[in-house]
């Protein structure tokens, strides 16, 4: 009896499943190409208004989201997680911002634009975002509830802060519109969490019932984000720089992020510190991901008036949508890792439970 059809059909299948667990990477890959066809149906001003319904709209169903899906009690716990938010905010607002120091002053002895390695620096002094880390956070499995709290309270750290190292490491120094921000902060970030939190509190049982797809809707929230990103990336005319520069630009931005990433995941497995595995993907995403919504306005306003302010804007253009990228892509993998080990660390009663 010839089986070869049968073969070919769980052949087929277990391509298809491979697919179907990995379609967010395909989502990404046809946003991203979407942009390119097309850059200004997304870019600011465009037909898609992503000033307002990614700013505003997106960021807040991000937090409404995650306030409806998250378990109170758990959110509760993070907030008294002071390791963790030390560990976190000093390794973004201090350890980031001297090491990228110290890279760029050894890229000034390369042919990289002098203007792009300032630009670098830059990237290196801004806060956390408010968004993408915490989706990637949730969709490996990871500390939720510790995700939010610090990519909440790192954006309004950063608003004191980055102004500061900016002024410490590039000599700029400018008045920013503290209570604007703050007020723009709290209205999507912090509002839209209670909310999701008082819902949650009537419709506990329903939700407990049906499970609905959360990490579902919210890849969905972060492949607009994505895709408007990028239109601004296309339809940005400071893109046009000698291609060494650029292309130099974007190998070391992704070559800093893998560094960044890998020497979180290994320096927070220390035991002295006794993170958890869901910790430490919280710390993976939160500690080396910075923010384009708050970083473009800073450097407009810290900037104003620099002759090469959108030269100095690149990289941090570049490095928003690869820290996405590269952390779609790393988000199975880190799944799996932190089930694995998360299951070692219950097994073991030496580890910190």
């Amino acid at each position: 009896m010839n089986l070869g059809w049968l073969r070919k059909y769980f052949t087929r299948m277990t391509a298809f499943d491979k697919l179907k667990d990995n379609w967010f990477l395909l989502a990404i890959a046809i946003v991203i190409s979407l942009a390119d066809l097309a850059p200004f149906i997304g870019a600011k001003g465009g037909p898609l208004r992503p000033e307002i319904t990614v700013k505003y709209c997106a960021v807040s169903f991000i937090f409404f989201n995650s306030g409806l899906s998250l378990k109170t009690e758990d959110l509760r716990t993070a907030l008294f997680n002071v390791r963790l938010h030390v560990f976190i905010q000093g390794f973004t607002l201090i350890c980031v911002p001297c090491l990228v120091w110290v890279l760029v002053h050894f890229l000034l002895m390369t042919p990289v634009d002098e203007w792009l390695l300032k630009g670098l620096q830059v990237v290196g002094c801004m806060p956390p975002p408010v968004s993408s880390a915490v989706i990637l956070t949730k969709a490996a499995g990871g500390n939720e509830a510790g995700a939010i709290f610090n990519s909440a309270f790192g954006s309004f750290l950063g608003i004191v802060v980055t102004p500061v190292l900016l002024l410490v490491f590039m000599g700029s120094s400018s008045s920013v519109p503290f209570s604007s921000i703050f007020t723009q902060l709290s209205m999507t970030v912090v509002v839209p969490l209670l909310v999701g939190q008082v819902v949650r509190h009537f419709i506990k049982e329903w939700l407990e019932r049906t499970k609905p797809p959360f990490g579902t809707l919210g890849k969905a929230v972060l492949l607009l984000i994505i895709y408007s990103t990028f239109c601004d990336t296309f339809s940005n005319t400071a893109l046009h720089i000698d291609h060494y520069s650029l292309c130099a630009m974007v190998f070391i931005v992704f070559v800093l992020q893998v560094c960044l990433i890998s020497f979180t995941f290994f320096v927070s497995q220390v035991q002295y510190f006794g993170f958890t595995p869901s910790d430490t993907v919280a710390i993976m995403f939160c500690s080396t991901h910075k923010s384009l919504t708050l970083g473009i306005p800073m450097l407009k306003i810290v900037f104003a008036g620099y002759e090469h302010l959108s030269l100095i804007s690149i990289p941090l253009l570049v490095y928003h949508p690869t820290q996405i990228l590269l952390g779609g892509v790393l988000v199975s993998r880190v799944k799996q890792w932190m089930q694995t080990a998360e299951k070692q660390r219950l097994s073991s009663p030496s580890l910190p439970k």
